[in-house]
């Protein structure tokens, strides 16, 4: 089929096309909410564990130093990433009279580590709630983090804390942007794959084009009022 012939097809059932794009984008804008504010604040950490007393010189303290830094470093971010230490968070905050259950620490925490040093970062829809989230994240983890590294007999690893978070709102993703439009174009496609299977289902002949492809010998032919008057 001609793109011509398309096009006499979407112009003479462009209605079936748009309804469903129509529909879409009435349904959008009347349930539309704008994205809510999301809150995250991040911080690092590095780790310096001093060196074991059968280290004799200089040089093999330092590398066993660091060498043991990045094994705790290691140990710490699965700790983090797990559920114990959101449960421990959300514990510790419910001494300081916040209840925040552990679901909502966890889902918004993501910990990532380079060598010795640790990046902790934290997501939330409130930022004052964000700060204390964060506060119980960085008290639980320099203080409390004997039981999570065995390995150590008990004692609890140095963490130094290289900066001080700063709260910032996160910009709206573009997926949340293009979700309407997209839904529209796709409606639109929809609305043009229905104009197509009504004229491939409609039995009526419309002009002498579909005539000729059957067969049949055109003997006259009655002009449209408009056609006349040109």
């Amino acid at each position: 089929m001609e793109l011509s012939q398309y096009w006499k097809i979407l112009r003479r059932r462009w209605l079936i096309a748009v309804i469903p794009a129509i529909i879409v984008l009435f349904a959008g804008v009347m349930t539309y909410r704008p994205a809510p504010t999301v809150y995250n604040a991040g911080v690092r950490f590095i780790v310096g564990q001093p060196p074991g007393p059968a280290a004799t010189d200089s040089d093999e303290q330092r590398y066993y130093n660091w060498l043991t830094s990045e094994y705790i470093v290691n140990g710490l971010t699965d700790w983090v990433r797990g559920g114990k230490f959101a449960e421990a968070v959300s514990k510790y905050l419910g001494t300081q009279g916040y209840d925040i259950p552990a679901g909502a620490i966890q889902g918004g925490l993501a910990a990532d580590n380079t060598r010795s040093m640790m990046t902790i970062s934290l997501t939330a829809g409130d930022p004052e709630q964000l700060a204390r989230m964060l506060d119980g994240v960085i008290i639980v983890l320099t203080e409390d983090n004997a039981e999570a590294l065995p390995q150590l007999g008990g004692e609890t690893a140095i963490l130094t804390q290289l900066d001080q978070p700063d709260i910032n709102p996160i910009a709206t993703g573009i997926r949340n942007q293009l979700d309407l439009p997209l839904r529209v174009i796709l409606a639109l496609l929809v609305g043009l794959g229905l104009a197509l299977l009504a004229h491939y289902l409609d039995p009526a002949i419309r002009d002498r084009a579909e005539l000729e492809e059957i067969g049949l010998s055109i003997i006259g032919e009655i002009p449209r009022e408009g056609r006349e008057r040109r």
